[in-house]
């Protein structure tokens, strides 16, 4: 049976533990995301507490991570997403994410609209990749993608 959790706190708790068990066992997200059968995006986030794996999934990543049957559970619930506190982020790297919002999110917010209409991009239909390129002025780029299914506005 599928179950939805009513409180992040024992999913952040185990999120904590993994990461953990990650660091000990000096695992590479994309080797944990290779025994789950899925992304390494949908897996960190599944592992971090932000999506329900399968059940083999589930098990596979907590044997890999020493972790228990009830943390097996766990990784099976349907979780109460958002991994953010309200404030402003103080990581540099997720302040970097909300500054790009800060200054593009109202421009990202015109362009969908005027290409799409009256909707959302779905963030439950979606795919995330992040790859590193050469810069040609030297050094690297971050080439991050979003990708997630338009839903219009229905009036009812």
């Amino acid at each position: 049976m599928v179950h939805a959790q009513f409180d992040p706190t024992a999913r952040r708790a185990l999120a904590i533990a993994a990461v953990d068990a990650k660091i000990r066992k000096d695992l590479s997200w994309q080797q944990i995301a290779d025994v789950s059968g899925h992304s390494v995006a949908f897996t960190t986030a599944a592992v971090l507490g932000q999506h329900a794996l399968p059940e083999e999934s589930a098990r596979a990543v907590a044997e890999l991570l020493g972790l228990d049957e009830d943390a097996v559970r766990l990784l099976r619930t349907i979780p109460t997403r958002g991994s953010l506190d309200g404030a402003v982020p103080a990581d540099p790297t997720i302040y970097r994410f909300y500054e790009m919002l800060q200054v593009y999110g109202t421009t990202l917010k015109e362009l969908v609209h005027e290409q799409f209409g009256d909707g959302i991009i779905s963030a439950i239909n979606f795919r995330l990749d992040v790859k590193k390129v050469a810069d040609p002025e030297g050094g690297e780029r971050a080439v991050i993608t979003l990708d997630g299914k338009y839903l219009p506005t229905k009036p009812f």
